[in-house]
């Protein structure tokens, strides 16, 4: 059995073993790092929203106190009062939005020929633009071919309630009749062509 060592050096693996751990230790001193950062920035973080949620809570206290206190100071007559000049207000806007010029051209648009109109003015009732009229026509046909067409411009409602009725000395029908007209804000919901809508 042969003793001696026959390397002049012996080699030994401690240098790999050596940077092996010390790149073991730079990871993790790394990852220590980070995971301390992170906890910093959440625990940062944390107290922040707990500052704002405190700050939000305490506006939301004073916000609510000062609503019972103006709950407290209005009047009820005053609402009252109020309500019923926008109602005024309201009524004034509804009569501006009767456009004579649209409702001419309905009529125009709506008349046979052997159908005039001798007498036409409108009220507000109940909220409601009621037009009286006053035809005249040769016949019940011209008549009822009239209120056919109004009743298709979709604008007209409750066509036909008729006040008065009578023939003249010419032997023609004069009619009064009563009438709901509905137009869209400013403007008839419907316009006609050749006697139906558009």
């Amino acid at each position: 059995m042969i003793r001696t060592n026959l390397s002049t050096r012996p080699f030994y693996n401690e240098r790999i073993v050596r940077l092996f751990l010390l790149g073991l230790l730079v990871l993790v001193i790394g990852a220590t790092a980070f995971n301390v950062t992170r906890v910093l920035r959440y625990t940062r973080s944390d107290t922040q929203l707990s500052q704002q949620a405190a700050r939000d809570e305490s506006r939301a206290a004073e916000l609510r106190l000062s609503a019972v206190r103006l709950r407290a100071t209005v009047d009820p007559k005053q609402i009252e009062f109020t309500s019923l000049e926008a109602r005024r207000a309201n009524d004034l806007i509804d009569r501006r939005t009767f456009s004579w010029t649209e409702i001419f051209n309905l009529f125009e648009s709506t008349l046979p020929d052997d159908v005039r109109i001798t007498s036409f003015h409108s009220k507000i009732e109940k909220d409601q633009i009621v037009l009286t009229i006053t035809i005249v026509a040769r016949g019940a046909e011209d008549v009822s071919a009239f209120l056919d067409n109004m009743e298709r411009t979709g604008v007209f409602a409750d066509v036909g309630g008729k006040l008065e009725e009578h023939v003249n000395e010419q032997g023609q029908l004069v009619i009064s009749l009563e009438t709901v007209y509905r137009p869209a804000v400013g403007h008839t919901a419907g316009r006609l062509t050749g006697g139906t809508p558009r």
